[in-house]
């Protein structure tokens, strides 16, 4: 969805570069940097631990119409920042030689976690009130504090722990369940206790087995999806950036993926736009919100494949009373 300013702002491209970056004042190769993901690597193997990171930028945008438009004080600014800690850093970018606009933007490690994105907005004065977003990059750029290859978007991360005794300890107080969702970051992780059931991830990682066994492997992996889903529709729905006239704006990054998924399963036969301006008003108004839930389980269950899953273990229990049980 693309908001809608009650001012005139730019209608072509703006197009964000990552021409170079470095580590410590160090080069990273080449490799590091995916101009087809829009990504950037910064871990390097044998140095995982690293001050500042610097990045080379370059924006090309419609000159034509950034010179001709209805504004004035025009200026380019790249927006690097990470929801998972607030963090926030801007650069503003220069005209240079060739007619781009160019600069550079620092990331120090201790501000962010796992996954940053980088972004560019035009602002600029329209109708004498200045300061005002007319512009910004088609896509925003990654860039991986954890990853060796550049990669646009992982789905989500799995990450094996004891709840119990692992290093994390906020997740102590969940040592009895068997998997924990956490959508704070950029990207969705979810935690398998490996304390909690015995056998439950060595049946999650195998692709064979007795007919029990990929029976119990298909209904774990449908509920953890399910659980999963859920917890990302809520978490992308419960920060919504509004514009100026207080119309909710879709998100970006993973959160855009989720609602643009499920919110026609949620609020059927509505556009993006009016479903996403009305699970706002509910939840602003307190509304009808448990009716929006059943709309939620239903998206979540159709993403898991949930009824397809548990047809399939009942077909399977009843092909094994018939055979005489398991053998």
């Amino acid at each position: 969805m693309t908001a809608v300013f009650p001012y005139p702002t730019i209608f072509g491209d703006v197009e964000l570069k990552v021409v170079s970056a470095s580590v410590d004042n160090r080069e990273l190769p080449y490799a590091m940097i995916s101009a087809a993901d829009r990504a950037v690597a910064l871990h390097q193997a044998g140095r995982g631990a690293w001050e500042r990171a610097r990045l080379r930028l370059s924006v090309t945008f419609p000159e034509e119409e950034i010179s001709s438009g209805p504004w004035s004080d025009v200026v380019f600014l790249a927006v690097l920042s990470e929801k998972a800690t607030n963090a926030r850093t801007t650069a503003v970018l220069s005209r240079s030689a060739d007619g781009t606009m160019q600069g550079t933007i620092e990331l120090d490690s201790v501000a962010h976690l796992r996954r940053a994105t980088l972004g560019v907005s035009v602002v600029a004065t329209v109708e004498g009130v200045a300061g005002r977003l007319v512009g910004s990059a088609v896509q925003d750029w990654y860039v991986d504090l954890k990853a060796s290859t550049p990669a646009r978007q992982r789905e989500i991360e799995i990450v094996e722990v004891d709840f119990k005794e692992g290093d994390l300890e906020w997740l102590r107080p969940y040592k009895e369940s068997a998997w924990i969702v956490e959508t704070t970051g950029d990207v969705p992780t979810v935690y398998l206790n490996t304390g909690a059931v015995e056998g439950l991830i060595a049946a999650l990682r195998g692709s064979g087995g007795s007919p029990g066994e990929r029976m119990l492997r298909d209904l774990a992996a449908t509920q953890i999806a399910q659980d999963a889903w859920t917890a990302m529709f809520h978490t992308a729905v419960s920060d919504l950036d509004t514009d100026e006239d207080g119309t909710p704006v879709l998100p970006k990054g993973w959160r855009e993926s989720v609602l643009r998924s499920m919110l026609p399963d949620v609020l059927p036969g509505r556009q993006p736009t009016d479903a996403l301006y009305e699970i706002a008003e509910r939840r602003a108004k307190g509304y009808g919100w448990a009716e929006i839930q059943t709309g939620v389980q239903f998206a979540a269950g159709r993403r898991s494949r949930a009824t397809r899953n548990l047809t399939n273990a009942v077909r399977s229990v009843q092909n094994l009373e018939g055979a005489g049980g398991p053998r």
